[in-house]
C-alpha cells in the first residue's frame, strides 16, 4: 500500500444489519458485514454476495482505481440505475477481505 502520511485504512467485520432497498426491492440484507474506515472517508458497509440479490445487478462497464485498495468493478440495478454498487475483484493485500464484497452508494442501518 502506497505510505501516504496520515492516512489508514481498516476492515473490521460487524454485526450491523445493512439494507439496501430500490423501489421497495430489498437487494440486499446482511447482518454481517466488513465495515471499511478510510481517512476523509465516511464508513463504507462491504457485504457478502451471498446477501446480495446479484441476480438484480448486471455488470457496467464502470472501473477505477484505488491505490490503496486497487481496482474496482462497478455493477448497476437491471433496468434501473447504474453504478449502485462496487466491488475489488482482487484488492491490495491490505484490504484483502473485501474481496468479491460489494458495496453500494445507498445502504441503510436497520
Amino acid at each position: 500500500m502506497p505510505s501516504v502520511p496520515g492516512h489508514r485504512i481498516t476492515v473490521e467485520q460487524g454485526t450491523d444489519h445493512v439494507r439496501v432497498v430500490h423501489d421497495g426491492q430489498v437487494v440486499a440484507d446482511s447482518r454481517r458485514p466488513l465495515l471499511l474506515h478510510e481517512t476523509g472517508y465516511p464508513v463504507r458497509y462491504y457485504l457478502p454476495p451471498a446477501d446480495v440479490r446479484t441476480d438484480l445487478l448486471v455488470p457496467s462497464g464502470t472501473r477505477t482505481h484505488c491505490p490503496f485498495k486497487g481496482d474496482a468493478s462497478y455493477w448497476s440495478l437491471s433496468g434501473g440505475p447504474e453504478d449502485i454498487a462496487w466491488a475489488y475483484p482482487a484488492p491490495k493485500s491490505a484490504v484483502a477481505q473485501i474481496k468479491d464484497h460489494l458495496c453500494f452508494y445507498a445502504a441503510e442501518l436497520v
